[in-house]
């Protein structure tokens, strides 16, 4: 699971290289593209693609998870990657209120402890990079990123729904082609033939994602839902510091400060949340976006 939120965190980075000058919606087509080539080379990954009972929540699944992806490589695109992977991964706040909502899951009172703190941290992070004119420190593209959060949300409420009827290629199918078609007006209408080094940054997005659902998947056969929640926030810690580190993203001491409170208030959320789900077989669980 560290090694899955890793790949997460470096998939991001790749694509913050990639987007230098291509548009990030061309980046998140070409990315969900890639990943279907699983489904289609495999036969038997095929045929469990083709195989579903509840058609609806598996086409919202796709559509949102693919809007989410776009809406985070745009963000990835205009701002410091480590603040739009920061926001895309305050995800699980709304997962965790839309499944509440719409599925029934239980509220408990105790979300109201870390989740003014996770809201915090995101105020402080946007804050400490806000130019003139933002709105409490959101400019368009962290408003984009904040709703990539948001469309996961609704993805990952979709999977909760269907996990007793479905299964992962499925799923994992209908949201590549799905995010694909999401991708498409948008990456068409700005492309720009990648060169070879950015073919080669654009296959290393792509890679690192594959590989870090794979892996996701993979160790839920023995992590629980909550633990590995926990620690995929490792990915915002990874991409932030590869930004720092080798693309010279600034990162101040309330920018640091606010990570953390967020990093820590989602994971509560993401405690707090999991307690009044109910337990499932490993095997229905099924990759993220």
């Amino acid at each position: 699971m560290i090694a899955s939120a890793t790949m997460f965190g470096g998939m991001a980075f790749a694509a913050k290289v990639a987007t230098a000058r291509l548009a990030g919606p061309e980046v998140a087509l070409l990315r969900m593209a890639a990943g279907l080539l699983p489904c289609l080379l495999v036969p038997r990954y095929r045929r469990a693609a083709l195989q579903y009972n509840r058609l609806g929540l598996i086409l919202l699944r796709g559509f949102f998870g693919g809007l989410a992806v776009m809406c985070y490589f745009i963000a990835i695109q205009h701002i410091n990657v480590g603040v739009a992977t920061l926001l895309n991964y305050t995800a699980p706040i709304w997962s965790g209120t839309f499944s509440m909502l719409f599925i029934g899951e239980k509220f408990s009172a105790r979300v109201l402890i870390p989740l003014p703190i996770a809201l915090a941290g995101v105020f402080l992070v946007v804050h400490a990079h806000a130019a003139p004119g933002d709105v409490l420190g959101f400019g368009r593209w962290e408003l984009v990123g904040a709703l990539s959060a948001v469309a996961s949300g609704v993805a990952v409420t979709a999977i909760r729904a269907a996990r007793r009827s479905e299964n992962s290629w499925s799923v994992y199918a209908s949201f590549c082609l799905l995010g694909m078609f999401v991708s498409m007006p948008l990456g068409i209408a700005q492309w720009v033939t990648p060169n070879r080094i950015e073919w080669l940054w654009i296959l290393a997005t792509a890679i690192l994602a594959m590989g870090a659902q794979l892996l996701m998947t993979f160790s839920l056969r023995w992590v629980d839902a909550m633990t590995a929640g926990v620690i995929s926030q490792l990915a915002v810690l990874v991409s932030m510091t590869l930004g720092v580190l080798i693309l010279g993203d600034h990162l101040s001491l309330a920018s640091a400060l606010g990570s953390a409170l967020c990093v820590g208030g989602v994971a509560g959320v993401t405690f707090v949340t999991s307690l009044s789900k109910p337990v499932v077989a490993a095997t229905e669980i099924v990759p993220e976006s």
